[in-house]
């Protein structure tokens, strides 16, 4: 059986990867996160994944994929990524409140010989949320850590989230059914 490494810092994603039943190593790369301002946003969390993947200098055994990925929201054309300090997180839920957005994951995988690449894409909608809600899930202090500041598993995402067109899991960071297709076609 292949082992997984999962390179990635996110408590999310060595959860969820950790669920797909193959063995998962869990390993740490330091890259830039720095992205051409020409790429199409739906392409931006696909490229990352990819830097992600460059980062990993050392060498794969026959048994072994690397697996990285990085989630991104947008919304109306915006990328929002991590909130800056708590009225930046309240901003952003504030301009989400009431309205779709898309939530980006792009996947890499490498092996010793391939690498492949994939991008998963989730709508959500938010009920409109009073500015008493927003407030409250910014003071839990779970949001600071998340592309577009919330977590659709987390208190906001339960009474806020009203739709998803999608992979829920892709809202989670790690869109887990394709993830586990794209592993069987690779190790076929």
């Amino acid at each position: 059986m292949h082992t997984l490494l999962l390179a990635s810092k996110s408590p999310r994603r060595r959860q969820l990867i950790s669920e797909l039943g193959f063995p998962v190593k869990f390993v740490d790369i330091s890259v830039e996160e720095h992205i051409s301002s020409d790429i199409p946003v739906e392409q931006i969390a696909v490229q990352l994944a990819k830097t992600k993947a460059e980062g990993y200098k050392e060498t794969l055994a026959k048994d072994e994929i690397l697996v990285t990925a990085d989630t991104i929201v947008v919304h109306q054309g915006s990328v929002l990524g991590k909130p800056c300090d708590a009225e930046h997180a309240v901003e952003i839920l504030k301009s989400l409140a009431g309205d779709w957005h898309t939530v980006y994951t792009g996947v890499c995988l490498r092996d010793a010989s391939r690498t492949s690449l994939f991008v998963e894409s989730t709508k959500v909608l938010f009920r409109d949320l009073g500015d008493d809600e927003i407030r409250h899930y910014v003071e839990m202090g779970t949001c600071m850590d998340k592309a577009g500041a919330y977590g659709i598993q987390e208190w906001i995402g339960m009474v806020g989230v009203s739709r998803i067109e999608g992979c829920y899991y892709n809202v989670m960071g790690l869109p887990l059914s394709r993830l586990y297709q794209e592993l069987r076609s690779l190790i076929k």
